[in-house]
């Protein structure tokens, strides 16, 4: 059984694990839009494709999974866990299991407004968010919220185009030179990564690894320590049964004088995973025994406490 791993960019550790899983069971192939992403090198074979815009994308990387006899498939990349999850059925009329949520939720997850009226609604501690800037300005001078707040896209990823703001003044001036902003409550607390794994078969979570954030760069988690809260654990297993993820997610959370608010979800692979895995929670193994039909057993919070992950920079030197 081959697996496929779709727009690998500069995730080589995600590969380089699924090939230690898949070693004397298949082969691990990549694909990326640029022969300049160095995660493609470390797979056994790799296909450069066109970007996932281009009319016929899904259509390539059909025609791969029937070539290369691929028993799952799965991206790195937000915009197109939607794109994989509208084909579900087209992958598993060819014998390939798309490893991830529905196509709901992953456009849940790219919409930070959606994602925020789901979790108002069912009752979840959540930063308060607002499209309107003049219902955002009442509960300013209702004294609802208080600057500094969010102003971001309420579309996007990677945090782009996030901007801290500390006056209306500010808010004004992001509104008048760019569309589809929303404004989000500043929480003041720690911030914390989950990363999930949700069996495919029994809907359950079976793995749950959490971390306190210690350093961001661009988005991704750069330094980290692992620690474990029941009361945490309890609170993502019973949001990611009620809102029915499947597979590998990555959930951001923040402690807020010692509440738990759910801030966002990206139904994916996290740039932070290596540091579960090398804590000991595999969730590769977990993907192919879903793929060979069995149904992982719960465990959770079987690592240690105490565990800090540091990123550093690495190079790839190839001639291409």
């Amino acid at each position: 059984m081959n697996f496929l791993i779709l727009s690998a960019g500069t995730r080589n550790k995600v590969v380089q694990y699924f090939k230690r899983t898949f070693e004397g069971v298949g082969d691990v192939i990549a694909t990326d839009a640029s022969t300049l992403g160095p995660a493609i090198y470390d797979a056994d074979r790799y296909y450069i494709v066109p970007v996932i815009t281009e009319r016929g994308y899904i259509d390539i990387i059909l025609d791969i999974c029937k070539k290369e006899q691929i028993g799952g498939v799965l991206s790195l990349i937000d915009p197109e866990l939607s794109l994989l999850a509208a084909n579900e059925d087209k992958f598993k009329t060819i014998g390939t299991t798309v490893i991830g949520s529905s196509y709901d939720l992953c456009e849940m997850a790219l919409d930070k407004m959606q994602m925020y009226e789901w979790l108002k609604s069912h009752g979840y501690n959540c930063a308060r968010s607002w499209m309107d800037k003049e219902e955002f300005y009442k509960a300013v001078e209702n004294g609802e919220v208080r600057y500094p707040v969010f102003v971001k896209p309420y579309r996007g990823s990677a945090s782009i185009n996030i901007s801290k703001v500390y006056d209306k003044e500010t808010v004004d001036l992001l509104f008048a030179h760019e569309d589809d902003l929303m404004i989000q409550e500043f929480l003041n607390g720690q911030e914390i990564g989950a990363d999930v794994y949700i069996d495919l078969i029994s809907g359950e979570a079976v793995s749950v690894f959490t971390k306190k954030k210690i350093k961001m760069r661009a988005g991704e988690t750069d330094k980290a320590v692992s620690f474990k809260d029941e009361k945490l654990f309890e609170l993502i297993e019973k949001f990611v049964m009620e809102a029915g993820y499947r597979g590998q997610i990555d959930i951001d959370i923040f402690d807020v004088g010692g509440e738990y608010y759910i801030s966002e979800v990206n139904p994916r692979f996290g740039g932070g995973y290596p540091h579960a895995y090398e804590s000991g929670c595999d969730h590769m193994r977990l993907i192919l025994n879903n793929l060979n039909g069995v149904v992982n057993k719960k465990n959770i919070g079987t690592y240690d406490e105490g565990i800090y992950m540091m990123k550093y920079n690495e190079v790839k030197i190839r001639e291409i």
